[in-house]
């Protein structure tokens, strides 16, 4: 059932007590939620709030990276552990301007640094179809609380496939529209050239109007775009007649598992039946397999520069020393975890002066080699289709993965292609392997996301999972 349908159906606080009572039910077993909001004054607010608006007394849930003014906003880290948000960021002003209702604040990876939510200082968030493998991160919380039925909607960030990897983990949908198209203003960044603000839900329509309502030109984000917002939920047939969809052969040969692939070519089958041409679409291999050494340098480079303000003494949890140098070192020491401290290792060995040309500035040439190539691949097509990822959620310390094969730098890693391109990008359910969900990733021209909730719409139809839940229990 679509956001608008359940408008229908029950009345603001019944939705809210419902979903609150499902976060509490499932924080044990879940851990999903880092703090739980007071929702009276929200719900008293929707007196001045037209009825007929489109998240009208809809519970939601912010990714603890989004400042929610008095609440608390963690990223995930030890080191704010005591930060309180002095303001809203743009997206909570919308989301409450829409009527919507924020229940709670979602664990995350570590200042959104990892693919797997085991980083956050609240600890591991759990899959809840199986609660011995990962949701994915690092906007793991916000995927697991829109999976397991406790809201339709939930914000997350996306800087490599932190929304869009954990939507194919826990068979919703995850959206990553184009880099501009939403204000990243209030929003602890990690790296401000790849950081999009993204979002889970459980069906195509609700994730178009939900663009409708955070897309748009803010003054305070500069790098947010004029361009003009579209209907993207009016008229959304899912007709694939006509339509022209690659899909990326280096990811699907890289892809070991056969019941994937099975599935996927099912869905390419079905997808030409119902009057999509769908061709084989080749890209320059050794690029994919610079994907993520190129990310690596580029993303834990600007994260360095952009957290160089959590010491102590502007911002963080301080920590006792004889003089200011030792007191921002021992407060970063107890404030940021073991794989934080390692990236920003790798982020200031970047940066030296003496190695900034043969690292940094090599993998910014390299982006832009990349970036062409995907633009080369769309050429003449209306998108790309690959699975998301080769297999479903892995056990919460699976370390099996060859992290040198092209299991792992192509097949799980070529979503971040459109991090560094900007492209609009949305994961969906594909199926199932083994009772774990597994997902469909789509990239689509900048700015044409209407045309990419089209098709999704479209695959949506096709495979018939839309509004899955999976509650704890089941």
């Amino acid at each position: 059932m679509n956001i608008k349908e359940t408008i229908k159906l029950s009345t603001p606080i019944e939705r809210v007590e419902k979903a609150l009572k499902l976060a509490h039910q499932g924080q044990p077993f879940l851990n999903a939620v880092v703090t739980f909001v007071d929702t009276e004054k929200q719900l008293d607010n929707l007196q001045n709030i037209n009825p007929d608006a489109p998240f009208y007394g809809i519970p939601i849930v912010l990714k603890d990276n989004v400042n929610m003014k008095s609440v608390k906003t963690t990223g995930g880290s030890h080191i704010l552990a005591n930060y309180i948000s002095q303001y809203n960021a743009t997206i909570t002003d919308r989301l409450q301007a829409a009527g919507a209702i924020v229940i709670a604040k979602s664990s995350m990876d570590e200042l959104g640094m990892g693919g797997t939510n085991l980083t956050a200082a609240t600890g591991p968030v759990y899959n809840p179809y199986d609660l011995s493998r990962m949701s994915g991160g690092s906007s793991g919380g916000s995927a697991v609380l829109v999976a397991s039925g406790v809201v339709p909607f939930a914000i997350g960030t996306d800087t490599g496939d932190s929304v869009r990897k954990p939507a194919s983990f826990n068979g919703i949908i995850g959206v990553k529209p184009s880099y501009g198209r939403i204000s990243r203003y209030g929003i602890i960044p990690y790296a401000s050239s790849l950081d999009h603000v993204g979002y889970f839900t459980r069906n195509v329509s609700d994730a178009a109007l939900a663009l409708e309502v955070l897309a748009g030109r803010d003054d305070q984000d500069m790098t947010s775009s004029f361009i003009e917002v579209e209907k993207y939920s009016v008229d959304l047939t899912g007709d694939l007649s006509g339509r022209k969809i690659g899909y990326i052969a280096n990811v699907v040969r890289a892809i070991e598992n056969q019941d994937v692939l099975a599935m996927f070519n099912r869905l390419i089958e079905n997808m030409r039946i119902a009057g999509a041409e769908v061709v084989s679409i080749e890209m320059n291999e050794d690029l994919l397999n610079a994907i993520l050494p190129t990310y690596y340098i580029i993303a834990n480079s600007e994260a360095t520069a952009n957290h160089s303000n959590l010491d102590g003494l502007r911002f963080g949890v301080q920590q006792a020393g004889n003089d200011i140098e030792e007191i921002m070192s021992a407060s970063r020491t107890a404030g940021f975890g073991k794989l934080i401290r390692k990236r920003f290792v790798i982020g200031s060995f970047s940066l030296f002066v003496e190695n900034q040309e043969k690292l940094f500035r090599k993998a910014q040439k390299v982006r832009r080699l990349i970036v062409e190539d995907l633009h080369r691949a769309l050429n003449g097509v209306d998108g790309l289709i690959a699975p998301a990822s080769g297999y479903g959620a892995p056990k919460l310390q699976d370390t099996s993965l060859d992290q040198l094969s092209s299991r792992y730098l192509v097949a799980e890693n070529f979503m971040v292609i459109s991090n560094f391109s900007g492209t609009p990008s949305l994961t969906q359910p594909l199926g199932y392997v083994d009772g774990l969900p597994v997902g469909i990733n789509l990239i689509c021209h900048p700015f044409e996301e209407k045309k990419m909730f089209e098709i999704a719409a479209g695959l949506e139809k096709l495979t018939g999972l839309a509004d899955c839940i999976r509650e704890v229990g089941e």
